[in-house]
């Protein structure tokens, strides 16, 4: 369900944005896809990165599904506005294991106000896709906010 992008710039401006995420950098994440209402977040797993099982931790999973939700949301947004998280629910569906992991946020309804976006978290092993956990998520357009870090 294609949505067209209200800023023409929508994909330059989510690659800088996502450059300045310190969180994302931290765990080794990169942004490999960036369409309008689509975004995909990809991160090699690593040893650090996992719990007790050695699968990556729910958390890791949840950071990287937020961030994919996140700015698939914003590739629709106006020039003027930023996005922010609401609400999100995430059920794992199986062990986050493989070379590394997808997150592929899409944007089920766009909106003036709050947008619904869904993203898919899927472990990859030798090119192999298996889903490992899903999202649903509630995003605010936050209108006249700049998105870089006010101090």
């Amino acid at each position: 369900m294609p949505f067209p992008p209200l800023n023409p710039d929508f994909a330059a401006r989510v690659r800088e944005s996502f450059a300045r995420q310190s969180a994302m950098r931290l765990i080794g994440a990169t942004l490999t896809d960036v369409a309008p209402g689509a975004v995909t977040v990809e991160l090699p797993t690593r040893d650090d990165l996992t719990q007790q099982h050695k699968y990556v931790h729910g958390g890791i999973v949840g950071m990287i599904a937020d961030s994919a939700g996140g700015y698939a949301a914003f590739t629709l947004m106006p020039a003027d506005a930023s996005v922010l998280t609401v609400e999100y629910k995430i059920n794992m569906l199986a062990p986050a294991a493989g070379e590394r992991l997808l997150a592929r946020g899409i944007v089920l309804k766009p909106g003036r106000t709050l947008s619904i976006v869904r993203a898919d978290v899927f472990g990859v092993t030798a090119g192999s896709e298996k889903l490992v956990a899903t999202m649903q998520q509630t995003l605010m357009v936050m209108h006249g906010m700049p998105d870089e870090a006010r101090l």
